[in-house]
């Protein structure tokens, strides 16, 4: 069942001459990992926009087509009401804490949705437990490095139990090493709970591993759509620019110099390594 369907979604913000997404017609099932990338400027974050309703209630702008988010109408529900369904965390974290303590942001939109302060209490430990920042709960958000901040800004997400959440690029300003920590509390929210992940990221050598669904834009359009071994390993995703996983780009330069390396198309350094080794046992 989607949880997110757009149907030929079209929008321009006010006073600009052209679309920033065109016709862009999705379906994001529930539970699914869904990764969107694509050239910078491709339309992704605005498409991001929309998932939550910012667009078109906050930037206004014009909008056509159709967009359903958690069975309600996008275009007829107002942010607040799209909130309990549908959490968004921003590229950068420091857009989104504002309080005294790491405890307080979490609680924030807690407080605003009304919940009881015995339950709002029970759901921020959880939040601060699963992202594993508990003993920083009474630190100032400001002093924090930026992945502990991102942390916060998902755990901020998290209390609110959303059935979506959409992360947009959240981890530009980390280090490798930093984000792949990230992505993978992210992975293990979307298996352990059901979360709907939309993740938007060009860094496709940390996180394609991940995703059960793939999504590339380009010039505000969706170009390709499907199983991410297949979409990342096809001519128009290398010609379009997409940053192919090392993996992926390795074991096509192999294929095309006539080694066999079995069906299974890498995404990840850890399954090339696989590959390769299968591949030696094959040839003994």
């Amino acid at each position: 069942m989607a949880v997110i369907e757009t149907k030929k979604l079209t929008y321009t913000y006010p006073g600009a001459t052209k679309p920033s997404i065109r016709d862009v017609s999705i379906n994001i099932e529930k539970g699914e990992f869904t990764l969107i990338t694509g050239p910078s400027g491709c339309g992704k974050t605005t498409l991001c926009r929309c998932f939550n309703g910012l667009i078109p209630h906050f930037y206004q702008g014009e909008q056509k087509g159709e967009i359903t988010v958690a069975g309600l109408d996008v275009i007829k529900n107002q942010t607040y009401d799209l909130a309990k369904h549908v959490g968004l965390v921003f590229q950068n974290p420091e857009n989104q804490l504002f309080a005294l303590s790491v405890e307080k942001d979490v609680a924030f939109g807690l407080e605003n949705l009304g919940v009881p302060r015995e339950e709002m209490s029970k759901r921020v430990d959880w939040a601060l437990n699963l992202t594993g920042i508990r003993d920083l709960r009474d630190r100032a958000p400001h002093e924090l490095s930026g992945g502990q901040q991102q942390r916060v800004a998902i755990a901020a997400v998290l209390a609110m139990q959303p059935e979506v959440i959409v992360l947009d690029e959240p981890t530009s300003f980390l280090d490798p090493l930093s984000a792949k920590k990230i992505f993978e509390v992210i992975y293990e929210l979307n298996k352990t709970l059901g979360i709907t992940v939309v993740l938007v990221e060009h860094r496709l050598d940390l996180t394609a591993r991940y995703a059960d669904h793939i999504i590339v834009m380009d010039d505000g359009k969706v170009v390709l759509d499907g199983e991410p071994r297949e979409t990342l390993d096809s001519e128009e995703a290398r010609l379009i620019g997409v940053g192919i996983p090392k993996a992926t780009r390795l074991y096509q330069i192999l294929r095309e110099d006539g080694i066999r390396l079995g069906n299974t198309i890498p995404l990840s350094s850890e399954e090339m390594a696989i590959v390769l080794k299968g591949a030696l046992k094959a040839n003994d």
